[in-house]
């Protein structure tokens, strides 16, 4: 699998970093605000243009030498995007000109030795276009006029970038691996849960939450499949992240479900579920991931003949929309059902790759209509001629229908737990898409 290039943005606070990171996109995924600072920790999202892909990192307004505590923590990002960038696209804006701070940041860009784009922003208009000369003294090559807002001229930028994209990098993970995230709150035990598969302290394991900072790949070899283990830095509430390390380690964290094809959840069965391990579960499901949990620390609860299954009800209700997740008590400590769980990701892995036949797919479109027709869509009376599966990992589902927009929530809902009935999908996030019949 080739690894897509990494395109970072950057530039002093306010340019429309944020602004010409969403029109890329093609979606509203940075939050854009006056006041400079919103962006604190970087912002990873998939961009695509002329058929070439890419990951598009946005960062903080970058104020090197301040003493601001976020603001030291946003240089910490942006120090980070540079050196794991491929194409660094360095904002500006022509409304105020080349400022002092244009200046440090360029001879930090120079220093560096990456590639780097030169993009003058807020070029509303062909009058504004008669401005950008000055940006040649930043000594980074042609200034490229843009406008993030109204999109002029984002087309032929992208044309720039992708240009310059290299297309011959590889993962560290060669095609074949099945690649398994370990994701949980801070001293859960993912650490302690990789070691126990390993059978070695192969990573370094404390009492103190946080030692992980960041993903970490370990390949083994487990009944004849080769496997690798992300352990990742343990994703904390926002609110509780203060150290600008603790930034970096969560954004990481999320963009590991990038990478993986199976996330194992860790709960810890001594404290109750909370929001932060709905938000993990949460996160692993947007993102099309196969997903297991396991409840760890389960040597430390006390125990009597009702006590799982009482934890199973309680952590079933919590989790509610996410039944088909399948999970396990285990203890990385004493190894209890440790390999258990392992091989639970590992069914998880080949359900997410199931295809089903179309002529299947149809007949139990049939029977479910039949036991369950779509209510009509005001004076409109709803059908589904026909569905297919139009892709794998995760599953796609594309359902023709006169009126898409007549398929309301809960039929939606109907329609899949027929799938799952009939093909179950165990721990696999399914997607169901309603398209209009020619």
């Amino acid at each position: 699998m080739k690894k897509k290039p990494v395109v970072a943005i950057l530039g002093r606070p306010n340019v429309g970093k944020s602004t010409l990171f969403n029109r890329i996109v093609r979606r509203r995924e940075a939050i854009v605000d006056d006041e400079s600072g919103v962006t604190r920790d970087r912002k990873y999202a998939p961009g695509e243009w002329s058929g070439a892909s890419f990951e598009l990192v946005d960062t903080g307004g970058y104020v090197p030498g301040s003493q601001d505590v976020f603001e030291q923590a946003i240089r910490e990002q942006v120090d980070h995007a540079i050196n794991e960038a491929d194409i660094i696209v360095f904002v500006v804006d022509v409304t105020t000109g080349i400022t002092d701070l244009d200046l440090t940041i360029a001879g930090i860009l120079q220093r560096s030795g990456k590639q780097v784009l030169l993009a003058v922003n807020k070029v509303d208009n062909e009058m504004r276009e008669n401005e950008i000369g000055e940006f040649f003294r930043l000594g980074l090559g042609e200034p490229y006029p843009v406008s993030a807002m109204s999109g002029r001229r984002t087309g032929d930028f992208l044309d720039a970038i992708i240009a310059l994209l290299p297309h011959k990098k590889m993962y560290d993970v060669p095609h074949g691996d099945i690649r398994l995230a370990i994701l949980g709150k801070p001293n859960v035990g993912k650490s302690s849960y990789v070691n126990a598969l390993l059978g070695e302290d192969k990573h370094i394991v404390t009492p103190i939450p946080g030692t992980t900072r960041d993903a970490i790949d370990t390949r083994f070899r487990y009944k004849e499949k080769e496997i690798v283990l992300i352990d990742t830095a343990g994703l904390r509430k926002r609110s509780r992240v203060k150290e600008s390390i603790e930034y970096f380690s969560t954004v990481r964290t999320y963009n590991t479900l990038h990478r993986c094809d199976v996330a194992v959840v860790l709960f810890d069965a001594t404290q109750e579920v909370s929001d932060q391990d709905i938000k993990i579960l949460q996160a692993g499901a947007d993102e099309g991931r196969g997903l297991v949990i396991g409840v760890n620390k389960w040597d430390a609860v006390e125990k009597d003949t009702h006590t799982a299954r009482r934890y199973e009800m309680e952590i079933r209700e919590a989790i509610k929309s996410k039944s088909y997740v399948p999970l396990l008590f285990i203890s990385a400590l004493t190894k209890q059902r440790v390999f258990r769980l392992l091989d639970m990701a590992l069914s998880v892995y080949e359900e997410c790759r199931r295809e089903i036949p179309t002529a299947e797919l149809n007949r139990l479109l049939r029977i479910s209509i039949e036991k369950n027709h779509p209510p009509a869509f005001g004076t409109k009376w709803i059908k589904i001629n026909y569905m297919t599966q139009t892709r794998i990992n995760p599953p796609v589902f594309a359902f023709f229908t006169n009126e898409p927009k007549g398929i309301r929530q809960n039929y939606r809902n109907y329609l899949e737990n027929q799938i799952r009935q009939q093909y179950g999908f165990m721990g696999v996030p399914i997607r169901l898409h309603f398209r209009k019949k020619n």
